[in-house]
C-alpha cells in the first residue's frame, strides 16, 4: 500500500499544475481553484484502483465536477455582486514572458466566459482548451455524449460571436500600454482619446470595497472623463509594469500598496478596445503569483 500511495502522490503532483490551471479558468479565482484541487486530491487518494484507468482523465473529471458545483454557487453570488465582476488577476513580474495558452488565460477571455452557463463553461474549457474527448466531457457533466456535443457547440458559437478576431503582437500591445499610461499621467484628454476606439468599454471591479464604476463605461468620451477623474482623485499613483494573465498589463500603486491591476485589449489598428481595472482589494496581488500550465 505504501508503494501505491507514493505512486499516487507522484502522479497527482505531476498533474497538479494542469489541474490548477483548469480550475482557475473555470472559477476565475485562485483560492477557489486551490480549494477544488485540494478536494480532488482527497478524492484521488481514496479512489479505488479500478476507478482509475487514466490519472489525467480521472482527475480532470473530478476537478470539472467540483468546479461545476462551485460555479453554480458562484454565479448566484455574482448576481448580487456590486458592479462588474472580473476574474482575480494572475500577476507576474514584467519580462517573465507569455504563459502557454495565454489567450485562454487572459482577463478578456475569462470575462467572456462569464456569459456562458456553468455547464457550458466547463464543457467548453474541457473540450476546446484542454482537449478532452466528448466522452470525458459527458462524464464530467453526467450527461450523454450527444448532449455534451450540443453543449460544447452552443458554447463555441457564443464565444466565437463575441471574441475579437484579430491578434496584435505583444510588443505593440506593450507600446500601446506605455502610451496609455503616459497619457493618463499627463491628463491630456486629446492624447487619451487618440488611443481609444470610439466604442471602447471600461470595466472596473471594486466589489463594493473600493472606488469603481457600478456599470461598464462605454464610449471614448466617458472613459476619458473617468480616467482623468481617477488621476485627479489619486494623483500620487505609481505604476509597475507587469505580465497580467499571460499578457501585458500594469499594477497601480498608492503609497506603495496595490491600488489596481490593469489589463487591456488592443485592436488591429492599435486602438484600445477594452480596459479592465481590478480594484477589489481581495483580488489584488500581495506578491507576484503564477498559475502554471
Amino acid at each position: 500500500m505504501t508503494g501505491l500511495a507514493n505512486d499516487r502522490e507522484e502522479q497527482f503532483q505531476s498533474l497538479r499544475p494542469l489541474l490548477l490551471s483548469l480550475a482557475y479558468r473555470m472559477l476565475g479565482t485562485r483560492a477557489d481553484a486551490e480549494d477544488v484541487v485540494q478536494d480532488a486530491y482527497l478524492r484521488w487518494q481514496s479512489a479505488a484502483v479500478e476507478e482509475v484507468r487514466s490519472p489525467r482523465s480521472f482527475l480532470t473529471t473530478v476537478v470539472a465536477r467540483l468546479a461545476l458545483d462551485a460555479l453554480k454557487v458562484a454565479y448566484r453570488q455574482r448576481e448580487t455582486y456590486v458592479g462588474p465582476w472580473l476574474p482575480e488577476p494572475v500577476v507576474q513580474p514584467a519580462g517573465t514572458g507569455p504563459l502557454e495558452m495565454a489567450e485562454s488565460l487572459s482577463i478578456a477571455f475569462l470575462h467572456l466566459l462569464e456569459s456562458l452557463s456553468p455547464a457550458e463553461r466547463v464543457a467548453f474549457l474541457l473540450r476546446e482548451v484542454f482537449d478532452a474527448s466528448y466522452q470525458e466531457v459527458a462524464v464530467a457533466l453526467e450527461t450523454s455524449e450527444a448532449n455534451a456535443r450540443q453543449i460544447v457547440a452552443r458554447a463555441r458559437k457564443h464565444i466565437q460571436e463575441r471574441r475579437q478576431r484579430f491578434t496584435v503582437e505583444r510588443d505593440r500591445q506593450s507600446e500601446v500600454l506605455h502610451e496609455f499610461l503616459t497619457a493618463c499621467a499627463t491628463g491630456d484628454p486629446a492624447q487619451l482619446t487618440a488611443l481609444l476606439s470610439e466604442d471602447v468599454v471600461l470595466y472596473s471591479d471594486g466589489g463594493g470595497k473600493a472606488s469603481a464604476a457600478l456599470n461598464p463605461i462605454v464610449g471614448s468620451d466617458r472613459v476619458v472623463r473617468f480616467l482623468i477623474g481617477i488621476a485627479r482623485k489619486i494623483p500620487a499613483l505609481t505604476v509597475e509594469i507587469a505580465d497580467v494573465n499571460g499578457g501585458v498589463g500594469a499594477v497601480l500603486l498608492n503609497a506603495g500598496r496595490p491600488y489596481s491591476v490593469i489589463a487591456l485589449d488592443v485592436t488591429a489598428t492599435s486602438l484600445i478596445a477594452n480596459l479592465y481595472f481590478v480594484t477589489n482589494p481581495d483580488k489584488l496581488p500581495q506578491e507576484a503569483s503564477r498559475i502554471s500550465e
